[in-house]
């Protein structure tokens, strides 16, 4: 196998463990982010499986960065200006998420039961840890901005490459806009709930077409492009 194929496959394989950790975490952890209320009912009920969640989904976010590094190496060759640029996108969102991942450790924290929060009542402590777990959805739809971003370049580089489809370069550049659709959504116009299913069924199409391919198919050979 070429290096450039050998990349393609750590990248689409990285991908593709991002995509499973983030669903095991989801399972474990019970984040029912529209519902702080049954989030923090799904805590006390069973912490242990709670933190298991929060651990894979730290743990998932850094496959994701690495994720981005791998496609950082396979296209530089195309633009690495561009390259540079789509990779600290990643790296803003992936600084935003993990900010709201420990808002969402936070809440959790105050119905720990631990001895200096005795000063609150039951009643307050629910309440601040619905706060926080609050503060984790809207830090988790900020950090869509850097993450919808970063698919305009990489969209762009799929595009160009000569050795990836175009029609997943397209894709990905979709994907961008119906991010931008989706965070609008959630700050200015929250209950068009529609909105949002439909935008994040658009990036499921895009980044697991990707994600399959680069698996699958892996890269065209292309002399013009020689990985660095």
């Amino acid at each position: 196998m070429s290096p450039i194929n050998k990349i393609a496959r750590i990248a689409g394989g990285l991908y593709l463990l991002y995509v499973v950790t983030s669903i095991v975490a989801d399972i474990f952890g019970k984040f029912v982010f529209s519902d702080a209320f049954e989030t923090v009912n799904n805590i006390m009920t069973n912490d242990s499986s709670f933190r298991i969640g929060f651990v894979i989904s730290l743990f998932s976010a850094a496959i994701f960065l690495f994720a981005a590094w791998a496609l950082y190496v396979l296209l530089k060759p195309v633009n690495k200006n561009l390259a540079l640029l789509f990779l600290l996108l990643n790296f803003a969102g992936f600084a935003i998420w993990n900010f709201s991942l420990l808002s969402l450790f936070a809440g959790q924290m105050f119905l720990s039961g631990v001895d200096y929060l005795k000063v609150f009542t039951p009643d307050q402590l629910q309440a601040q840890a619905m706060l926080f777990i609050d503060l984790r959805r809207i830090g988790a739809v900020a950090a869509q901005v850097p993450f919808g971003l970063w698919l305009f370049p990489l969209g762009y580089l799929v595009f160009k490459s000569g050795f990836l489809p175009k029609a997943l370069g397209i894709i990905l550049a979709v994907d961008g806009v119906a991010l931008m659709i989706y965070v609008c959504q959630k700050f200015l116009f929250p209950s068009l709930g529609t909105v949002s299913i439909v935008c994040m069924a658009i990036g499921f199409v895009a980044e697991v077409s990707l994600t399959l391919w680069l698996l699958i198919k892996g890269v065209k050979e292309n002399k013009k492009v020689l990985v660095k």
